[in-house]
């Protein structure tokens, strides 16, 4: 948040220029994180500038740079995260479209779940290293089933009926555009060859539908944006 834009997208090489009289290009944030993750905190109290900024980088993969007579670009292409706090304001309708995912943490309201979080809690306390040696074999299990589905995507085919479903959601809960059909099939795919499945089912739409659409949908100040399971099911409905 107290980045400057010279920070994040780049400037002039003082230092180097009063002792060497040349001019060089000192990378910035963006120049960082080309290939990587981008993360932002409190995103949503991001300045508006700053916002144009990540805006125009996302969307043409390279970071343009214009400083005391230089002329500078290079790639900018990188995942963009972001953590917020609704209650401390709304994020930009063009920022927030950028986010293919999104998730809502809540507290948990379960009295077992929450005892189960405060017994795993104090056991790592305890001894960390025999906590992560009895968590291994699933960690490891995990990691395994990621890797294995990064490199499945392009084998898993949806059909014209899954097409379908998927324009019908997004038609049916006033999301317009097209990144949203996009990002909920490719979230679709992914979801299908993380179960080691090689075609998407109406299973996977439902499994990922909350994450694409829930942050697009239209909705009035101070009111959640859920997606309702009803309405979710009868678009799935094809023919």
């Amino acid at each position: 948040l107290s980045a400057t834009e010279d920070r994040v997208a780049g400037t002039l090489d003082i230092g180097h220029a009063l002792k060497t009289g040349e001019k060089r290009f000192e990378p910035g944030i963006l120049a960082l994180a080309n290939g990587n993750i981008l993360y932002v905190d409190e995103v949503n109290l991001l300045d508006d500038h700053l916002v144009d900024l990540l805006l125009d980088s996302a969307a043409m993969g390279v970071n343009y740079v214009e400083r005391e007579g230089i002329s500078f670009s290079h790639p900018s292409r990188f995942v963009l995260t972001g953590t917020m706090n609704p209650e401390e304001g709304d994020l930009r309708p063009q920022l927030l479209d950028r986010f293919g995912l999104s998730v809502n943490v809540e507290g948990e309201g379960s009295i077992d779940d929450k005892m189960e979080i405060i017994r795993r809690r104090l056991a790592f306390d305890q001894d960390p290293d025999s906590y992560l040696s009895a968590c291994r074999e699933d960690m490891d299990a995990l990691r395994d089933g990621l890797v294995a589905a990064q490199n499945a995507p392009p084998k898993v085919t949806a059909s014209d009926d899954i097409l379908c479903m998927v324009v019908n959601l997004t038609t049916h809960f006033g999301i317009t555009g097209h990144r949203a059909d996009i990002v909920l099939m490719k979230a679709a795919r992914a979801n299908a060859a993380l179960e080691g499945r090689d075609k998407v089912t109406p299973d996977d739409l439902r499994d990922v539908s909350a994450l694409v659409l829930s942050h697009r949908m239209k909705r009035r100040p101070f009111e959640n944006s859920r997606l309702d399971n009803e309405e979710l099911e009868r678009c799935l409905q094809v023919g």
